[in-house]
């Protein structure tokens, strides 16, 4: 079994600690904790590990947020993976900060990335792991807050938040969805 685990994210260091990263903070978390090492391919920095008999390979698509279907197209017909055994990791400005919460499918809720990505796969009909952001921004100021760092405070409970990421990503490619959503979602 293979599953595709993408991340959401800008590419670049000025965004590196951005709220809108926390897809790619996600999956080098997870790449650090299996003692994988991300490389440059097409479309994405891709690693793969093992895990309980799973091939999961993640990536970071180098196409920017706003052009990330493409990546997970790409990706998904390349490793022949099938829409179920993907999961995409971001940000959630619904979501009051490091809340976590899994769905089997949804609207991408004028999320850029998921929008692009429901545009390139033709549907919805995939999981994502939401991590919520906040939405402590003046009216108008949305695209400034995602693409800021995050606060002081907000960094030193993102190390055990992303525990937890880790732990959601192995459960969905290990019991599935449903089940992990009823573990896991807060």
């Amino acid at each position: 079994m293979k599953y595709l685990i993408v991340g959401l994210g800008n590419i670049g260091p000025e965004y590196e600690l951005t709220r809108h990263n926390i897809g790619f903070l996600a999956l080098d978390k997870l790449a650090d904790d299996k003692g994988v090492v991300f490389e440059h391919s097409k479309l994405a920095n891709k690693t793969e590990f093992k895990h309980k008999g799973r091939t999961i390979h993640l990536i970071k698509p180098t196409t920017y947020m706003n052009k990330s279907g493409k990546a997970v197209n790409y990706w998904m017909k390349e490793l022949k993976i099938p829409i179920e055994n993907i999961l995409i990791i971001l940000d959630d400005i619904a979501l009051p900060h490091g809340k976590l919460r899994m769905r089997a499918k949804g609207s991408d809720a004028g999320h850029n990335g998921l929008k692009d990505i429901n545009q390139s796969l033709g549907g919805n009909n995939y999981a994502r792991l939401k991590f919520g952001i906040g939405n402590n921004y003046h009216k108008g100021q949305q695209a400034d807050y995602v693409l800021s760092n995050f606060s002081k405070d907000q960094l030193n409970d993102i190390p055990e938040r992303l525990d937890k990421v880790a732990d959601m990503i192995l459960s969905f490619c290990s019991i599935g969805t449903q089940n992990t959503m009823n573990k896991y979602n807060e």
